[in-house]
């Protein structure tokens, strides 16, 4: 019985030996075989868009944002003003603005100027006449400042 008691050890350590190397080998099978369909699905992904001509569909393109909200703005002119002077602000206070009276008044759309105009009132509320559009090129110009 002496005698078996270390085969036996040995053939545990063999069986264990035996189950690391085919868990070792299972594991790099999945890591393989896991890494050809993502191969695989990335080609068809850059297969698909070398398909399509970069010109074709640009009308269709242009839908998906025409319902995306953006804020315009009406500026009538800032400054600048010291956080004194801002806490001492009540009804009736009046503030200096660099702008002129009759000046035209800037419209921003997301904080990018992209028009100027005047105020015009239409049923009790104000609204504004564009006057002169900014041209893409100007604002691009503007932006470098």
């Amino acid at each position: 019985m002496a005698d078996d008691t270390p085969q036996q050890d040995g053939d545990v350590m063999d069986d264990w030996a035996a189950a690391m190397a085919e868990q070792a080998q299972e594991e790099a099978t999945a890591q393989t075989s896991s890494a050809a369909p993502q191969q695989v699905q990335a080609a068809d992904i850059f297969e698909r868009f070398d398909t399509h001509p970069v010109g074709t569909g640009a009308p269709n393109n242009i839908d998906m944002i025409l319902d995306i909200p953006v804020t315009l703005t009406v500026e009538l002119g800032r400054t600048k003003i010291a956080i004194r002077s801002l806490l001492q602000l009540a009804q009736g206070s009046v503030v200096e603005l660099d702008g002129l009276a009759g000046e035209p008044m800037d419209v921003l759309v997301n904080g990018c100027l992209i028009a100027q105009g005047e105020v015009v009132v239409v049923n009790d509320k104000f609204g504004i006449r564009l006057t002169d559009i900014i041209t893409p090129a100007e604002r691009i110009r503007r932006l470098h400042k």
